[in-house]
């Protein structure tokens, strides 16, 4: 009868364990539990530097396997560290969490988003974001809303130094998220004064004193976004998210162009963008 309490504690630890990595990598969960299965197995188990060890090495296997077999979903994998075109993960946590799958569609139109800022601006690299897992259309990608069917990915802002130099591959925070364009006296706000209890429309003042002081590089965003808006539809680009703010100062508003609402997240720190199917 002791033992009872620790056992729940773990078994609650546990769970809590698996629907976490589920959240975030989509596989852990299934690969945590078979990590323990294989370790009980072992006589007198494997200590918890043991089941670690496993774990990791059995969660790389996997993210192996998926990135071979995520095609036969549907899915195919943006590059994690570049392959000869102008497009790649902002970070390898990305990749490491299995976040950097896509439509084929969707991985075309990036592209071809790179290629043209490429183009346009020698020498920019574009980063990716978020983009969503390799199996099954509708799972969730926290904490997104949308990043359910491999045709969203989101894009990262383009910053320069305080003189205007452009700063190729730099974004604001280690993962591009969470680093708030704020916006200009006079600006459009329609979350203005709203106190919606249930939102992810995080402003996370804490954090924004963390962050560099970098610009944003406005002709770059703004070739983004009109590409985006205007060649892109030949990708099929169907839905651009941005703060009204930042289409107000950019002058770029299109009718692809639109608002999220305000119960998700501020896209003031990143371009979400959309494909058909």
């Amino acid at each position: 009868m002791k033992a009872a309490g620790p056992v729940k504690i773990k078994w609650f630890l546990t769970a809590g364990a698996v629907s976490v990595l589920t959240l975030l990598t989509q596989i852990g969960g299934i690969i945590l539990l078979l990590a323990i299965g294989l370790a009980r197995l072992k006589r007198g188990g494997t200590g918890i530097f043991g089941l670690l060890a496993l774990f990791l090495g059995l969660y790389a296997a996997g993210s192996g396997l998926s990135y071979a077999v995520a095609p036969v979903f549907g899915r195919v994998p943006l590059p994690c560290f570049g392959d000869g075109s102008r497009l790649r993960m902002q970070s390898p946590i990305f990749c490491v969490l299995n976040r950097q799958y896509v439509t084929p569609k969707m991985r075309d139109a990036a592209i071809a988003l790179s290629q043209r800022i490429g183009e346009a601006f020698p020498g920019t690299t574009t980063l990716a974001l978020d983009a969503n897992f390799p199996f099954i259309d509708g799972f969730p990608l926290f904490p997104h809303l949308s990043h359910s069917d491999g045709r969203k990915l989101d894009v990262a802002f383009f910053y320069q130094d305080a003189d205007g130099r452009f700063q190729d591959q730099a974004t604001r925070s280690p993962i591009g998220y969470f680093a708030f364009e704020e916006p200009l006296p006079g600006s459009e706000l329609p979350c203005r004064d709203r106190g919606d209890l249930l939102t992810l429309r995080w402003d996370l003042g804490f954090l924004q004193s963390l962050w560099p002081a970098l610009p944003l590089e406005q002709a770059r965003t703004r070739e983004a976004l009109r590409w985006l808006s205007d060649e892109g539809r030949a990708f099929g680009v169907e839905k651009i998210f941005v703060e009204p703010h930042l289409v107000q100062r950019l002058g770029v508003a299109a009718e692809s162009i639109r608002f999220q609402g305000c119960r998700a997240a501020r896209h003031d720190d990143h371009i979400h963008m959309q494909v058909g199917k």
